[in-house]
């Protein structure tokens, strides 16, 4: 299997494009939100992409972008940023993230986010996909897997044009619990999580490695315990510490690698929430797994080698993703 990579410089330095002006690709955030904003100023300042963020709430959107753009001399970055309540200014995105929905509050499961945020990935996809019928996909709202399947379901896009954010952010939460056990330096670490977005994750000890020694080589089973505990509850530990919202910060960074490596067409393997057709064992079901990205979405799913515990765990979080996906009736 390819390493599992994070941030990727794919096609552009934005030293070498200061002053310079060339067309560059469109992205739409929807969802104005800590997330969407906050993945709109990272397209910004990393040089990836154009954006136009849209937002129901009317001067939302519009007050974030003018912000933003107000700090572009300071900053020095090429693209621009607009705000909208009007998906017709989004056409012709190349990429759309879909960030919208209500956040996750103390107490609060994902799931318990089914019925509300479900009607607002409903109208955002179907909206943003009508004025960008060439698009690809990410979904950001929880519960993602579920609603990546939902999106896919009102798209009437191929599976492999819309996929969901999860794995590289509980990957990189895996990663920060190992650098803090192990005391390793952050780029000698590779993480991987799999399985759903939420407490059935399943993070992958064995496939992870710092320096290229498997975790399992390294500490005792304990530890190792205690830091998969620690990932799968990251978000929940989050959530506890700001006590109204959610994570917004590592979301944000996550879903910004995956466009990057989407505009840059680069076929890097990211764990992604895409939909499975028989591998793993598992059917018509949108989970994180390891996954090859390009400019038309999920080049391929990769399937690593898992013991009998592994795929079974996978195949258990598989199992909860598919019933909420039979609570929404669609």
């Amino acid at each position: 299997m390819p390493p599992v990579q994070y941030v990727i410089r794919v096609f552009r330095e934005p030293d070498a494009m200061r002053g310079v002006w060339m067309s560059l690709p469109k992205v739409t955030v929807v969802g104005a939100g800590q997330v969407g904003a906050t993945t709109a100023f990272l397209l910004l300042t990393k040089g990836i992409a154009d954006v136009v963020m849209v937002d129901v709430a009317e001067g939302l959107a519009r007050g974030k972008a003018l912000d933003m753009m107000h700090s572009r001399s300071v900053e020095r970055f090429v693209p621009v940023v607009t705000g909208t309540n009007d998906y017709a200014e989004t056409a012709e995105s190349d990429v759309v993230v879909v960030t919208a929905g209500l956040p996750r509050k103390p107490g609060m499961t994902r799931d318990d986010l089914l019925a509300a945020n479900g009607a607002i990935v409903r109208s955002a996809v179907s909206a943003a996909v009508e004025a960008s019928p060439g698009a690809v996909v990410i979904c950001v709202t929880n519960p993602l897997d579920v609603m990546t399947y939902l999106g896919w379901k009102v798209s009437g896009l191929p599976s492999h044009r819309i996929f969901g954010m999860g794995g590289v952010l509980d990957s990189a939460r895996f990663a920060y619990a190992i650098a803090g056990e192990t005391g390793a330096a952050i780029d000698t670490i590779e993480a991987l999580t799999v399985g759903a977005h939420g407490d059935a994750m399943v993070p992958l000890p064995s496939h992870s490695t710092v320096s290229g020694t498997p975790l399992t080589e390294m500490l005792a089973p304990g530890r190792v315990d205690a830091l998969v505990e620690r990932t799968v509850y990251g978000g929940a530990e989050v959530v506890a510490l700001l006590k109204t919202g959610s994570a917004f910060y590592a979301p944000a960074a996550s879903v910004t690698a995956m466009v990057e490596v989407v505009l840059g067409d680069t076929g890097a393997v990211l764990p992604s929430c895409v939909y499975l057709d028989g591998e793993y064992g598992i059917s018509d079901v949108y989970i994180s797994v390891p996954a090859a990205l390009g400019r038309d979405g999920v080049r391929a799913v990769v399937e690593i080698d898992l013991d009998d515990a592994e795929l079974a765990a996978l195949q258990e979080s598989a199992a909860t993703v598919a019933e909420a996906v039979a609570d929404l009736r669609l």
